[in-house]
């Protein structure tokens, strides 16, 4: 009950914010890039070790990451352009996020940590390229469990509460086990859409 008072609560607000863009007249395509410039703050403070100042900001970029698509709806300004456009930016938020952690262990001489922050980058890119390559193939595939915004959502958590160590052992691990599921979901959808053609 009280967590579905605070779900209502919580649209509610987006709602509002989201009416208050259209009222403006604003194009999604710039709330889109606001929110990767706050994304690149927000690097910048994981740079220099200000991780809560960081997690903060990522939420204030949550807002337009929420917004963009739903201003384009209600506004009736959705584009093909507009939807590659958000997720491009969305992996660059996301790189510069690592990025910033990159830096930061590497300032303090934390080279395990370095190398952490790599694979998770690794995998982070690749749960989004095996998506965008297998839909060439497949009609969907959206299997596994570390999307962008689980990922968003672990990266608030350990800078809120300086617990990054631990997200950023679970992003490598899961954004890469996202992957095989993907990598092995699509060659069965493939193998079955060949025998359905040849049986055709």
């Amino acid at each position: 009950m009280v967590t579905q008072k605070i779900g209502d609560t919580l649209r509610h607000v987006l709602d509002a914010i989201v009416r208050a863009f259209v009222a403006t007249g604003i194009n999604p395509n710039f709330l889109t890039f606001i929110g990767f410039t706050i994304n690149c703050l927000a690097a910048y403070l994981f740079a220099y070790g200000y991780f809560r100042w960081a997690g903060a900001t990522i939420v204030l970029a949550g807002i337009f990451d929420m917004t963009d698509g739903r201003v384009a709806r209600l506004a009736n300004r959705v584009t093909p352009f507009g939807g590659f456009y958000d997720s491009v930016m969305d992996r660059y938020s996301d790189l510069s996020l690592l990025i910033g952690l990159l830096i930061y262990y590497g300032r303090i001489s934390r080279y395990f940590y370095v190398s952490l922050v790599a694979v998770a980058m690794i995998g982070s890119v690749m749960v989004s390229y095996t998506r965008a390559r297998a839909e060439n193939l497949i009609p969907s595939c959206k299997v596994g469990f570390l999307e962008r915004p689980e990922r968003v959502v672990l990266i608030i958590i350990g800078a809120l509460f300086d617990r990054m160590a631990p997200v950023l052992w679970l992003i490598a691990a899961l954004s890469n086990v996202t992957v095989i599921h993907r990598i092995l979901f699509t060659r069965q959808e493939a193998r079955k859409l060949a025998a359905q053609q040849s049986a055709s």
